[in-house]
């Protein structure tokens, strides 16, 4: 193993997974977090003989060749400004955020000039095998043979590289990300305030829902800063996100109005305009493979439903010039399984006829439909008044109603994920 060592400041989820694995595969790895986890990280990490812990990130930035920012993306300026002046001569400086644009900026502001750049993002979370995942590489201010560092050490990764300018890094996460997360969250923020655990409301049991109602629960048992950054730092989201919440509203206010040949036209129209060209591809998700990860009893019957999120996010994608194909090679898992759904309503004429028929006609889901457009809405609104503050409080206010029962949904989804990733691998590769 060559003689460089790997800092990394922020030891959180992302962190302790990086520091474990960089550290197995044979680097000496340097890390810290605020100081008051110091000692906690110490006893966390004192079966890692290649892992030091320090008390702040000064130390670790003067002795480390290739320093990694683990932090949150609002806090990236403030502890770069903090950390960055104590980095090593002809260190390499990169950074794990969503956002990239706000990252950068901070490293122009704070860093040495002689200090190289190269930054990265693995598109997962850190309960994410990263194997076969894609791993972002930007390489900003660097000299090849200090990207081609950065490349081996996070080779142990075993992560597909993929090779990004930080503009282009930034526009593709918006368009494989942002509204996919808008989506999710609105789901949880319907059911939480109709006062639902879907798993138990028959109509919401097997099929697409599984998918739903698994994604959703995964999403608000993280962390809710992972969200927040991209929503709200990258210009792209937010464009998008205001575009789902628009989506959704005009498609409810055509279904409430009976306006079966306009809402037609409109779906239809999204269709052909998002998956026309991709006919022919294989299906993410088959439909074996929908009714195997439920938490809820099967009822003996599925409700149809008019599926009111996905309608609108094909309308959204249609209406932005959005091709999601196009990004497949940076897609999360997330979004890999939120296109698999899409895909199978919008790709079966027969299905979706049906939520046409539906979200005209039938009243079951009519209550359902109206809290998610406020929910839709009302995250459009937080992430366009650029608060953290206002998207951590209602993410936190959704968590907590979800909280007690995430360990049930934990099992499943996460075998869910692991299995529909599997299968649908060789069609994304």
């Amino acid at each position: 193993m060559e003689n460089k060592s790997v800092g990394i400041i922020g030891m959180g989820d992302m962190g302790r997974m990086y520091a474990r694995r960089i550290s197995d595969a044979g680097w000496k790895v340097n890390a810290c977090d605020v100081p008051a986890k110091y000692q906690q990280l110490v006893v966390d990490f004192a079966d890692c003989e290649n892992v030091t812990v320090y008390p702040n990130g000064h130390l670790v930035s003067r002795c480390s060749d290739y320093i990694i920012y683990s932090v949150e993306a609002e806090k990236m300026d403030h502890v770069v400004a903090q950390y960055g002046p104590s980095t090593k001569q002809g260190a390499v400086v990169g950074g794990q955020t969503s956002c990239k644009t706000p990252e950068i900026a901070a490293f122009e502001s704070h860093l040495p000039h002689d200090v190289e750049i190269v930054s990265c993002h693995s598109l997962h979370g850190p309960g994410v095998d990263p194997k076969g995942q894609p791993l972002v590489l930007m390489k900003h201010r660097a000299s090849d043979e200090s990207f081609q560092l950065v490349e081996r050490i996070l080779s142990c990764l075993g992560s597909k590289h993929v090779y990004l300018t930080v503009q282009e890094h930034d526009r593709i996460t918006a368009d494989t990300q942002a509204v996919t997360h808008a989506a999710f969250l609105s789901m949880g923020a319907a059911w939480a305030a109709n006062k639902q655990f879907p798993w138990e409301v028959a109509r919401y049991v097997g099929g697409i829902e599984n998918v739903k109602i698994n994604i959703a629960l995964r999403i608000y048992s993280a962390k809710w800063h992972v969200y927040a950054g991209l929503a709200i730092l990258n210009p792209s989201a937010r464009r998008q996100i205001r575009q789902y919440a628009q989506s959704v509203t005009e498609l409810f206010k055509l279904m409430l109005g009976g306006h079966r040949e306009e809402f037609t036209q409109r779906v239809k129209s999204a269709a052909a305009s998002v998956f026309g060209n991709n006919s022919q591809r294989n299906l993410l998700l088959e439909d074996e493979l929908l009714d195997q990860f439920s938490i809820g009893d099967m009822p003996p019957q599925q409700v149809r439903n008019n599926h009111l999120s996905l309608l609108a996010m094909v309308d959204c994608w249609s209406k932005l010039g959005i091709v999601p194909y196009d990004h497949m090679i940076c897609s999360t898992p997330v979004f890999r399984m939120w296109l698999g759904i899409a895909e199978h309503l919008f790709r079966n004429e027969k299905l979706l006829d049906e939520a046409i028929d539906t979200a005209i006609e039938d009243n079951t889901f009519r209550s359902d439909d109206l809290e998610f457009t406020f929910a839709a809405r009302d995250w459009s609104d937080r992430v366009d008044f650029l608060s953290m503050d206002a998207y951590r409080e209602k993410f936190e206010q959704v968590q907590h109603y979800f909280e007690p029962r995430f360990e049930e949904a934990k099992k499943v989804g996460n075998q869910m994920l692991k299995t529909i990733l599997e299968r649908s691998s060789a069609t994304t590769s």
